[in-house]
């Protein structure tokens, strides 16, 4: 039998402790948990890093400890080396970003990283969509009392 993405319907679902009542119909629900805020918070930053990145190469060519001592500057932001040599890794893999080898003063060649012109088209397409997306989010904050923070 094909494994179902959700419980059967006679499954009690649990979440975090409590008792949620499913029972009769199949239940689509996220639990709201303490601690989870950094979760979400992480993987907020998971789906704009990237956008972020091609956003920083934008104004020009830089390497990759360069992209995250730059980011490290920016609250929520903060990322490491884990993170960021994957992530342009990807990026070059997708043809969003160019790469060249430039030689440095102070030790061995670097890799700088470029926006590629698929990567501009990428990062205009985003800068577009989350526009939408913040305002939608802002409105429907504001509009249930809570006012988002600037």
């Amino acid at each position: 039998m094909p494994r179902l993405p959700y419980p059967p319907a006679s499954t009690p679902h649990r979440c975090g402790g409590g008792r949620l009542t499913g029972f009769g119909r199949r239940t689509t629900m996220r639990c709201m948990v303490d601690g989870e805020a950094g979760n979400l918070v992480a993987q907020m930053r998971r789906g704009v890093l990237p956008y972020c990145v091609l956003a920083m190469l934008r104004e020009k060519d830089r390497y990759g400890f360069e992209l995250v001592h730059a980011l490290g500057g920016i609250d929520s932001l903060v990322t490491g080396e884990g993170t960021i040599y994957p992530l342009l890794a990807r990026l070059r893999r997708q043809g969003l970003v160019d790469t060249s080898w430039q030689e440095s003063a102070t030790g061995p060649p670097r890799k700088y990283y470029r926006l590629a012109p698929a990567g501009r088209d990428a990062l205009a397409e985003f800068s577009r969509s989350w526009s939408r997306l913040r305002d939608s989010v802002d409105g429907l904050l504001a509009s249930t009392g809570q006012e988002p923070s600037s």
